[in-house]
């Protein structure tokens, strides 16, 4: 919605919003839908009624929508028609575009139609979660007889046809060529309409096979029950209601829509080349210590580096680090963590050829990473076949760190290299979002990211951890100790603070330990960019906690957690943000940042964040979030453009 985006990139956000509200769907109300179904007691400790939340959650989502639709068809598609991009419909065009249009139907759209009639011995086809599909009435002049039929809009082709000058989405260009799809029929109804399934399995912590579990649950995943039902608006009551009771979906999961059915597809014009409707491209940059042939593993020794992506280029530290030790004959061991990654990823290839050449080669491979399975467990089969030791985790929760241990042989003694990250092993996502990795040669740091890799792959009771903050064990309880600690400091006269960058805030612990902060005068800063379960500036609870959201070009998901007290600061960065599914289900390690130049780094990008007057957005006590504008005659602080500016600037002082 805001003005000041360019067009293309809002409607790359348009999409993100779709795409995102899919998964919170199949995902997480799913989740509640199954509970409700089972019978099983609130477990937030709000104790909210399942039924309640359900319809919350329908007048948000109804709400949403209803300004998604309306900033598409009053201000996104009138400014991209402005610049010459034009989106007509089928029954809009002049007859040249019309006919064009009728023979790329013929050639292209209609020899990949199949009409699916319900009727005797024709029952109510299945319908793939998040297909687009045509429902239609149809009826035989001759006999008077009338049927309801199904007829799907084919993924494999574009959305949007192009007819001369124009483009027409594609389900238009299917309704206006039913005559082809019914011959000698009449069509008296239509309803584009779009059904969203359960996506949310459990494999069971007794499978003796998580390999064969995971595989023949994300063959199920097409079959899961609707959650949701999405027709157009304009959709005539009988046909919705037949499209309910066939689908078995209850009217509160049933959303009338009064534009864009599946926004998803703006993708396509995303993928315009209009440079001049987009932002300014980024070219990561690599990390001064990192120029060059430099030794990697000799720029470690030198002392710690934090890299932080995609203002520092992923494939010359993060990439490089996994190559460098695959190629060094003085490597004997590589261990590896991986969550999510990608078909061009040079991790997993490099890995392969690490255990071809004899090194030790272990990798924690998460086969539940969601909506990742199928790629996970190819690449777990690709790995296995080359000779690495490839784990799949404990039974009962995710592997969801972000660790990378190399061993080196130096001399008469053996070496570890640790890379510590906030996001995954992803060269995509890396240039998208906004991480940040730790390379280390610390004793203490390194012999406790080690003793993980250890218990995740042998069979031992849970390690003393020195330095790192290890969940499900500890994680929790390190944090709330780190807080409880500043607080005490804090009302014994050592001033305090407290500021965390995460991705949510809703573990119930961590809150009311924040809350205990702020009712000590201690101030907290917490930059959250996505669900936050706490309220900022409640009198007597949490005046001294402000909460913001940084929403930009970036998708910010670093995670940094920095306590002050006095002149003491302790920083931590990880994987896990303070959620209960992280802190108890599942493997996550938070570690301490010592280096002092890392620590002003961070502590600097934090600083940056809370002063944006751009990108930021702030938290009420009501719960509402509002702009954060620039003062009075100040120009507005883009934080991301910022940290651009400043990675360039550091970049050229080094050369």
């Amino acid at each position: 919605g805001d003005p000041a985006m360019p067009l293309l990139e809002r409607c790359k956000f348009l999409a993100i919003t779709s795409s995102n509200l899919d998964e919170f769907f199949m995902v997480r109300v799913a989740s509640v839908l199954d509970a409700l179904e089972a019978g099983r007691k609130p477990s937030t400790p709000d104790q909210l009624a399942r039924e309640r939340v359900l319809e919350l959650v329908r007048e948000r989502t109804q709400a949403m929508v209803a300004e998604q639709g309306r900033i598409w068809s009053e201000v996104v598609r009138p400014a991209l028609a402005a610049e010459g991009i034009v989106i007509r419909r089928a029954d809009d065009l002049p007859e040249a575009a019309a006919h064009d249009l009728r023979r790329r139907f013929e050639r292209e759209v209609f020899p990949v139609l199949t009409p699916l009639a319900v009727g005797p011995g024709l029952p109510f086809p299945y319908i793939s979660g998040l297909s687009l599909n045509l429902g239609l009435t149809v009826r035989d002049p001759a006999s008077g007889e009338a049927r309801f039929a199904r007829v799907k809009v084919p993924r494999m082709l574009p959305r949007l046809l192009r007819a001369g000058d124009v483009l027409v989405p594609l389900e238009q260009v299917i309704a206006a060529n039913l005559d082809r799809v019914f011959p000698g029929m009449e069509i008296t109804r239509t309803a584009l309409f779009r059904v969203t399934r359960d996506a949310d399995f459990e494999i069971s912590d007794e499978a003796d096979d998580l390999l064969g579990a995971v595989e023949a649950q994300v063959r199920r995943r097409r079959f899961g029950e609707p959650v949701r039902l999405e027709v157009e608006a304009r959709a005539p009551g009988a046909m919705v209601r037949e499209l309910r009771e066939s689908l078995g979906v209850p009217e509160r999961e049933v959303y009338a829509i009064d534009e864009v059915l599946d926004f998803t597809d703006l993708w396509q014009l995303y993928a315009l080349d209009r440079p001049d409707l987009k932002e300014r491209p980024w070219e990561p940059r690599t990390h001064p210590r990192l120029r060059g042939e430099a030794d990697i593993f000799a720029a470690i020794r030198g002392g710690d580096i934090l890299v932080h992506h995609p203002y520092d280029d992923f494939d010359t530290s993060v990439a490089r680090f996994v190559e460098q030790a695959t190629a060094d004959p003085d490597v004997l061991a590589i261990k590896q963590t991986l969550y999510r990654t990608s078909g061009d990823t040079p991790i997993v290839p490099a890995l392969i050829s690490a255990a071809e050449q004899g090194k030790t080669t272990v990798c924690l491979v998460e086969l539940k990473a969601r909506f990742d399975e199928e790629r996970n467990i190819q690449w777990a089969k690709a790995l296995e076949r080359a000779g690495v030791h490839v784990v799949y985790g404990l039974p009962g929760l995710k592997t969801h760190a972000k660790l990378c241990l190399v061993v080196r042989r130096e001399g008469e003694t053996a070496r570890r290299y640790v890379h510590i990250g906030t996001g995954n092993y992803h060269p995509t996502t890396a240039r998208l979002y906004t991480d940040l990795g730790l390379f280390t040669t610390g004793a203490d740091l390194t012999e406790d990211v080690a003793d993980l890799f250890n218990y995740l792959t042998g069979f031992a009771r849970t390690p003393d951890y020195r330095r790192a903050l290890v969940a499900p064990e500890g994680l929790r309880r390190g944090v709330v100790g780190e807080i409880d600690r500043v607080v005490e400091g804090h009302r014994a006269g050592v001033p305090g603070r407290i500021v965390m960058k995460l991705n949510a805030v809703i573990d119930g612990a961590v809150i009311r330990a924040l809350y205990r902060a702020s009712q000590a005068g201690v101030p907290v800063d917490l930059v959250v960019r996505g669900v936050c379960g706490l309220r900022a500036g409640v009198p007597g609870v949490s005046e001294n906690i402000r909460v913001v959201s940084i929403v930009g070009r970036f998708l910010e998901h670093a995670r940094i957690l920095l306590f002050q007290r006095g002149d003491e600061r302790r920083v931590f960065l990880g994987s896990a943000d303070m959620m209960p599914r992280n802190l108890d289900n599942r493997v996550e390690l938070i570690s301490p940042v010592e280096d002092p130049v890392a620590v002003e780094e961070l502590a600097g990008m934090l600083e940056v964040m809370l002063a944006d007057t751009a990108l930021a957005w702030e938290l009420a006590p009501d719960g509402e979030w509002a702009r954060v504008a620039p003062a009075p005659g100040a120009e507005p602080l883009n934080s991301q453009d910022e940290l651009m500016r400043r990675t360039a600037a550091r970049g050229a002082h080094a050369e």
